[in-house]
This record gives structure tokens, sequence and C-alpha cells, in this order.
């Protein structure tokens, strides 16, 4: 028996040798043709155990931070199942973004490609995303939207602030969601409140919850619940794409859009000599997949504004003063709110920046090399993916003094400026958020709205990171009016 014991304790040591050496030849090979420094990790599982953990901790780019302190701004490592190439370099990640389709394709967990499919514009390359982002983008910046929009996004905001004082404690989080998702369908679809806009929001919330997920489909796992919640979902907006195109083909309508579904279904493109419209399917499936700012990002970033003002007093009160005097102006001449009026508040566009540097809600790009390539004396190589991280940039010390504090005046001085390659909140190059402009409008005016009309005191609460950014616990408040 004691042979036994002893061979089987010998063969582990060969074969734990033979893998260390494996390991140690292929890092060799590694550090000789210019791939990054870093490490593999455990076998099968690399460093996803790692990455997973700081995502739940306190300080989220611990992760990044630690082998950046190791191996630099760019480092190797196996995440997921696959090696991967992650840049905190700012420099490193405007290439990324910007030498897009022809050498960087997008590359998304298993559970986000099987839920927004291979249609998705979050994946699809070439000539047709360049089509549907440049559509989307210039319905979203028109002035026309903006104008129009300005009003609805005040009547939204105005009709939530006016339950909140009936409400103890006010969840800011949920309501926030309530806010956008409805002002987003409204732009999307046209759908005002109502039973289809309620049938919506309760789908989409199931919906959504499987983005990031094990991608594990049958009954009774999250990625199945999803999936039928899409299905729902699909059904019910290609009704309403099919019922616009019988009304546009009724009217020949060539006025303004009036939405995105009016956009996208006018638009053609020339084939063959033939006018080709956009596939229907295709149509419903990008509507559903552009709701997911007004469910998922916007109140997010709505909900750390109100908590990072809550803990810092000077801030709030610097802002509730600016936007006194301007409800102040509005009163006294009797004009309505206008777009720039919103947009033209320098401490309010101050907050949102900061509180967009801090929140990170897209922490990051993942992209797959199409071939191999180097960026300032970095190889990637062909089918490697590329994880550019905009968190890590973010809070990087030689970007941001005191990175960890939320100080808006920063946005005031020489340097910081909102084009800059280390501030990328909305991402960059071709795949740029074409609804940055709406986004900042409506996180003004509900920061406008709310800060004239309640003081509030905020609970402790936490902030998660993984598997998205949220709140512990909602967000509690208890508001007080202004007038007390």
């Amino acid at each position: 028996m004691t042979w036994v014991l002893e061979g089987l304790a010998l063969v582990a040591v060969l074969v734990g040798w033979c893998l260390y050496k494996k390991k140690i030849n292929e890092e060799e090979r590694e550090k000789n043709s210019g791939i990054p420094r870093g490490t593999s990790g455990w076998p099968f599982i690399g460093e996803t155990l790692d990455f997973i953990a700081s995502g739940y901790s306190s300080r989220p780019v611990s992760f990044m931070e630690k082998r950046k302190s190791l191996y630099g701004k760019v480092f190797k490592t196996h995440l997921l199942g696959r090696p991967i190439i992650v840049s905190t370099d700012s420099d490193v990640n405007k290439v990324v973004l910007q030498n897009h389709g022809n050498i960087f394709i997008p590359y998304y967990p298993k559970s986000v490609t099987e839920l927004l499919g291979k249609s998705s514009i979050l994946q699809m390359n070439g000539t047709m995303q360049k089509r549907v982002h440049a559509l989307i983008g210039g319905f979203l910046r028109s002035p026309q939207l903006k104008a129009r929009i300005t009003k609805d996004i005040e009547n939204s905001v105005k009709l939530s602030l006016s339950t909140w004082k009936h409400k103890h404690p006010v969840y800011v989080q949920q309501e926030t969601k309530n806010i956008t998702f409805e002002v987003l369908v409204r732009v999307l679809m046209s759908i005002g409140p109502s039973g289809d806009l309620n049938f919506l929001k309760r789908e989409y919330e199931e919906f959504i919850k499987g983005l990031i997920c094990l991608p594990i489909n049958f009954p009774g796992t999250r990625l199945y619940k999803s999936l039928k919640a899409k299905e729902r979902l699909l059904k019910m907006v290609r009704r309403v794409v099919e019922e616009r195109k019988v009304a546009l083909e009724k009217t020949d309508d060539k006025g303004l859009a009036n939405d995105a579904v009016d956009v996208l279904l006018r638009d053609t493109s020339e084939s063959n000599d033939t006018q080709q419209h956009l596939p229907l399917d295709f149509i419903s499936g990008n509507i559903i997949e552009m709701m997911i700012p007004g469910e998922d990002s916007v109140p997010m970033v709505m909900t750390l504004a109100v908590k990072f003002l809550s803990d810092s007093p000077v801030a709030l009160k610097r802002l509730v003063e600016e936007n006194m005097e301007l409800k102040s102006h509005k009163a006294q001449s009797c004009d309505e709110y206008a777009w720039t009026d919103y947009m033209s508040l320098p401490f309010t566009q101050n907050v949102i920046n900061e509180t967009l540097r801090m929140a990170n809600i897209i922490n990051a790009v993942w992209r797959k090399a199409l071939k191999d390539v180097e960026i300032k004396g970095y190889l990637i190589p062909k089918g490697w993916c590329v994880l550019a991280s905009f968190s890590s940039v973010h809070m990087d010390e030689e970007n941001y003094e005191n990175p960890f504090q939320f100080d808006p005046w920063r946005w005031e001085k020489t340097g910081a400026a909102i084009n800059s390659n280390n501030f990328t909140p909305f991402g960059g190059g071709q795949r740029l958020c074409p609804g940055l402009e709406l986004s900042r409008l409506e996180i003004s005016i509900f920061l406008h709205h709310l800060v004239t009309t309640y003081r509030w005191v905020a609970e402790e609460d936490d902030i998660l990171n993984f598997p998205t950014v949220k709140m512990k616990q909602k967000l509690p408040i208890t508001i007080m009016p202004m007038d007390k």
C-alpha cells in the first residue's frame, strides 16, 4: 500500500512539474513575442474568480490596480474561459475603440449574444452598423426632438416627484427607472402611460436580468426565463412596427419622424437598382435593445448623483443655488424651459460629469482581434480578446487627483475636458453612444426639479458593481419640501 501512495505522489509531482514547465515556457515565448506580461491564473478558470470578487468589493478597480502595479498598464490574464489583454491605458483604449470592424469586433459573454441575437446593433459590424448608428444618432441629436422631448421629460419628472411626498421612504433607484423607461419608450415607439407601457416594463425587467448570467438554457434557468420574456416583448413590438408600417404606406408621410420606429421604417438603401427597407424583425429586435439605457444606465447615473450629493453637502448647496437661480428667472419671465436652459447650467454639468466618472456604468468594452496587431509596443495576437477598461482610467491618480473623491469642481480646472481620452463614459469611436446628449438632458432635468422641489436625507446604502452597477437597498431617502 505504501508503494502505491508513493507512486501516486511521484506522478503528482511529475505532472505538477510538467504543468509548471509548460507555463514557464509559454510565458517565455509570450515575453519574447511582445505579448504583454501577466499571468493566466488557474487552469480553465484563469483569474475569473478574482475578477468577479473585485466587482463585489468597495473598490471594484482593485483587480486592475493590483495587476497594473505588477505588469504595467497593459497586461494579459485569462477570464471567462478566454485569454484576454486588459488595457488600463487611455491611448491604447482609443486605438481599440477607433480601429473597429477591420481589426477589432465586439465580443461579449454568451448570455448577451444569446439574448440580443446576431442582428443586434451591439454585435453587428460594417456598413449596417454604421447605417443604423447614424440614423438613430441623427434623430436623437435633432433640435426638433430635443424641443419636444424636453417637455415630455419635464412632465414625467414632475409627475413622479409629486408622488414622492406620499412615500416613506422613497427608493430613488426604482423611481428613476420609472421615469427614464417611460421617456425612452416614448422616444422609441411613441407609447405613453398605458397598459402597453406597463406590459413592456414588466417584461423588460425580466428580460434584462439575463444579460449577465450562466449561459444555460433550459426551463427554470435565468437565461430561459429571459429568453421567454424577450419572445413576449418581440411579439408586442413587432405588432407596433407592423401597424406603423401600414400607416406610413397609407399616408406616404414625408414629414419629420416622430420616433425611432419611424426613422428605421423610412430608411432605404439602394441595392441592384431597387430600394431595400430594413427587415421588420431587425427593427423590432433593435428597438428592444435600445430600451436598455432607460432600464439600466441612465437611472443609475441619476441615483448615484443623488447618493454622491447626499455625501457632499457643499456640492449639493452649490447645485441648489444654481438651479434655484434658473427657476427664479423662469418664474419672473414666464418663459418655458428649453433644453438649452438645462444644458447651460455649468455646475450641474460638472456634477453629471463627476458622477459619470465615478459611477462607471459602462466600465469597459470587450473586443476580439481579427489579426495580430501591435499598439504602443504591445502585441495583441489574433483571436485574443481585449478588455478596454474605462473605470481604471477614470480612477487613475495620474489622470485625476484624489480619484475616489467626489469633486465636481475638478471639471473647472485646466485639463479636465469632457472630450479627453481619459473620460469615456459613453464609449468612443464608431460606437459612441448615440443617445449621450439625450441622456445628459434627462439627468439635468431630473436634478433641476429634484433640488428645487425637495430636500432629503439618504439612508446608508452600498454600491454593488457586479454583474451591473446598482444600489444594494435601492437608495432609500426621506424627503421634505423645499419651503419647509
